[in-house]
């Protein structure tokens, strides 16, 4: 177990030593622990082989100066400078944040970015300002739209954080896709294979290989064919690559350029980057602040109170599996798993730093 204060200087020191400024190479370790944390290692510790990578080949630039190019009152967006995603993404949320203090509502598309991480970080920086946040992302193409071989979009997430009184924040954070690409790796570092039903191969049939996506397979839409609504999975991934590219002028769906280092750039570019897309909006541009969130109260009380169906757990709340999980990693330590281990240190090596050795004793592991 590593504690996450020392996990995050020790990520923001690799990418220091990568030649990112202290203060981005921070910013990328906050959120990439803050996944460690609400237990989403798939965007965790193990992006930082492949930002390493990127950055390394030349596809990143980790010194980069993100900066308006276009914005109105309550709008705006945001060039990253082909940055690391967090770096423009946490500039954009916050620009979100203070357009709708002054505005009611904000929001900010990014284009000329990279993976940015946890969906979720960003949307709920909105809580504390009684705002409900919102984060979109297109990404690199693995996902065949619905009767097709041909990987257009990516996975794609969506994140709504919304604040309430007394109960936790309702904080949704999910890839609209069945699996995500970070999870499909993991299971192939760990030997396992993936439910039928997500994937499939280069000529179009099922399999449950996690590694195929490096063999031209693909991810089905979210619900897999027409008949179980694949088309309506379909649906909502293009509508956040269209809010995460056309609006600011980023690729689009096959266009996007690929996030790990295996793939080759694209030969053509349709915008700049990769896209995001953040809001924000007062909760008090609607109704008082306290009616809202006693409002919000209710309504998650009566969902957890749901009857559940037979051998079932209780109705969970969005947002209350990664919370748990938060309150148990600031506790007792977040644990690395081993073929993450592997790659963190053989980042480390080649970064001439020491390497990380997760155990009692190290002073990694003490506060």
């Amino acid at each position: 177990m590593v504690t996450h204060t020392n996990l995050r200087a020790y990520v923001a020191m690799l990418f220091e030593r990568m030649g990112c400024p202290a203060a981005h190479a921070a910013e990328v370790a906050e959120l990439l622990v803050a996944a460690e944390l609400r237990g989403i290692p798939s965007h965790g510790l193990m992006r930082v082989k492949d930002y390493y990578q990127m950055a390394k080949a030349g596809r990143i630039n980790p010194q980069p100066q993100p900066k308006v190019v276009h914005q109105t009152p309550s709008t705006a967006t945001v060039d990253g400078d082909n940055a690391l995603g967090p770096v423009p993404g946490l500039q954009a949320m916050r620009l979100a944040i203070e357009k709708a203090q002054q505005c009611g509502t904000g929001w900010v598309a990014v284009r000329n970015s990279n993976h940015f991480g946890i969906a979720g970080h960003y949307a709920m920086m909105a809580l504390p300002h009684d705002m409900i946040g919102i984060a979109l992302t297109n990404a690199n193409p693995l996902v065949v739209p619905t009767n097709s071989i041909s990987k257009y979009l990516g996975t794609n997430p969506i994140a709504v954080a919304i604040p309430a009184q007394q109960q936790p924040p309702f904080v949704a954070d999910f890839a609209t896709t069945p699996i995500a690409r970070g999870k499909l790796a993991l299971m192939g570092k760990k030997g396992q294979r993936a439910p039928m039903g997500l994937l499939q191969d280069a000529e179009g049939h099922p399999t449950d290989d996690p590694d195929i996506l490096m063999r031209g397979g693909g991810i089905m839409p979210l619900g897999g064919d027409v008949e179980h609504g694949g088309h309506k999975g379909f649906c909502l991934t293009a509508l956040v690559d269209i809010f995460s590219s056309v609006l600011g002028g980023a690729n689009f769906g096959p266009f996007v350029p690929p996030q790990v280092p295996y793939l080759p750039p694209n030969d053509r570019q349709v915008g700049e980057g990769l896209g995001h897309f953040f809001g924000a909006m007062r909760v008090d541009a609607f109704r008082p602040s306290s009616e809202f969130k006693a409002s919000m109260d209710e309504w998650i009380t009566t969902f957890r109170a749901a009857q559940r169906g037979p051998e079932q757990p209780p109705v969970q709340i969005p947002g209350d599996a990664e919370r748990l999980n938060t309150e148990h990693h600031l506790q007792q330590g977040i644990a690395i798993i081993p073929q993450v281990l592997a790659d963190l240190n053989e980042v480390a090596d080649e970064l001439g730093v020491e390497r990380i050795m997760p155990h009692p004793h190290h002073p990694l592991n003490q506060d």
